[in-house]
């Protein structure tokens, strides 16, 4: 009880600096990000989750950060002043009982952020169904590389930060602060997408298709949370997308009150034709502004760059310095990331995990391999992929690839709700589908020639599969033509 009290007392000072917060669900990209960023405003921070793992893990506890496995009530004995409650925490969660039943304070992680850390930013928001992580790291990259010392919380470790979270000390008047913008919900207590938090000045659009479906009935309802968020933006920001996305049209159509400003247009901001390396001309109708030399191929990543370049024009960036810094843009790790090479195979890590983002990563890697051999290896691992919403679309995804892995498991928490080997079928022999990790491996090595390109693709650790294929490949070497 007298806990209880002491907690109403501070009920109007929650967030004052040297605040105690722990963290549900701190080894969340998110939530970790932010653990990391509530640590830098000087709060004192711990955290739990089930299964507490690396990378996060390892970037928290680097940080002085304190995690505890699992969810048991007697954390409350720790005497945080708050607890802040990442989406993965459902009802039933027997710490999250506890504190309902306390009746302590409690709050969700991007409403805590959207609050207390983003207010006096200009913030920069990136949303879209695929490439917020990629856009996001290069738009923090451009902003740093113009000497403005960005904040920034990614959904992805960018190379050239080397952390997914930065809270920047700033002297500018507006200081920036990039931000991924999830479309995913909140929390359990607040059903709509976290990006209605951050009250963008700057907003990225980079494009919309259905996903998520374990939490929307269809893409109407997520244009509606897309539309949520365009009427959070001033009249004095701006809102950029790609020209010709019908979803994203749709959603404008509703009401804009914002500059709006379309890449990708000939008439306006748009890409040339790339080089074999990826490297391509920024033009402005028919004027050129520089060129982007850089490693990273794909119509998707110049579409992404574009986005970028857009983004910091409206906060004061010249095109041609935006430019200029993408040409020392690093990558995000787990983007078409090298892990390695053996016997002459080349072994990548992508975290495409939709149909859409499967065929753009192949392309991607096409446009850099020609006509060497790329092995898909897919594990349909997000919610809407077991549930096999978008199963239909695999084998158009994958038909660019030469052979095709797929990582389809008949029980436990990772089993597909469909059949892997009837969808992937049109494929016919260019497809094998294991339900056993170590069966797929063994596969995928047999298969594999010196000059192939392994891609794996997961939104998960898939096993530490990339290195389990390195091993295996290097202790038993790849087959070669007699």
């Amino acid at each position: 009880m007298h806990r209880k009290n002491r907690c109403r007392d501070k009920s109007q000072a929650f967030y004052n600096a040297g605040m105690h917060l722990h963290i549900l669900g701190i080894c969340g990209t998110f939530m970790g990000g932010l653990a990391l960023l509530a640590r830098a405003a000087g709060h004192r921070v711990t955290g739990c989750d089930s299964g507490v793992y690396p990378p996060m893990s390892t970037q928290l506890e680097e940080q002085g950060i304190g995690l505890i496995e699992g969810y048991e009530p007697d954390q409350l004995a720790l005497g945080a002043d708050l607890y802040i409650i990442g989406n993965v925490i459902k009802r039933g969660n027997p710490l999250m009982e506890a504190i309902l039943d306390a009746g302590l304070p409690f709050t969700s992680g991007p409403q805590w952020l959207g609050e207390h850390l983003l207010p006096g930013h200009h913030v920069l928001a990136v949303a879209g169904t695929h490439g917020k992580t990629t856009t996001t790291a290069l738009l923090a990259h451009i902003l740093d590389h113009a000497g403005l010392h960005p904040s920034f919380l990614i959904g992805g470790v960018p190379r050239d930060f080397g952390v997914s979270a930065r809270l920047a000390a700033s002297v500018s008047r507006r200081p920036p602060f990039v931000i991924e913008a999830d479309e995913y919900d909140t929390a359990f207590f607040d059903k709509r997408s976290k990006f209605v938090h951050y009250r963008p000045r700057t907003a990225i659009l980079n494009n919309l298709e259905f996903d998520h479906a374990d939490i929307f009935p269809d893409l109407a309802a997520i244009e509606t949370q897309f539309h949520h968020l365009v009427r959070t933006v001033p009249r004095s920001g701006r809102i950029v997308v790609p020209a010709g996305d019908e979803a994203l049209a749709r959603v404008l159509e509703r009401g804009c009150w914002s500059e709006v400003v379309a890449t990708g247009d000939p008439r306006g901001l748009h890409a040339g034709e790339p080089d074999p390396d990826g490297s391509f001309t920024v033009f402005d109708g028919d004027t050129p502004l520089g060129r982007v030399r850089w490693q990273h191929p794909g119509a998707h990543n110049r579409a992404n760059a574009l986005a970028a370049i857009a983004a910091a024009m409206h906060y004061g960036v010249e095109a041609a310095a935006a430019i200029e810094a993408l040409t020392s843009f690093e990558g995000v790790r787990r983007r078409l990331e090298l892990r390695g090479t053996e016997q002459g195979v080349r072994v990548y890590d992508d975290f495409a995990h939709h149909p859409t983002a499967i065929a753009t990563t192949i392309a991607g890697l096409r446009e850099r391999v020609g006509r060497e051999r790329i092995l898909a290896v897919i594990e349909p691992r997000s919610n809407t992929m077991r549930m096999g919403t978008m199963s239909a679309r695999l084998p158009a995804a994958l038909a660019d690839a030469d052979l095709t892995f797929c990582y389809a498991p008949r029980t436990g928490p990772g089993a597909l709700q469909w059949d892997a080997a009837a969808v992937l079928a049109p494929l016919r022999d260019r497809a094998c589908t294991c339900d056993d990790l170590d069966t797929l491996i063994d596969a995928v090595v047999r298969a594999a020639r010196p000059g192939d390109h392994v891609l794996v693709m997961s939104n998960g650790s898939f096993g530490g599969i990339h290195q389990r294929l390195l091993q295996a490949l290097a202790m038993g070497g790849p087959e070669t033509d007699e």
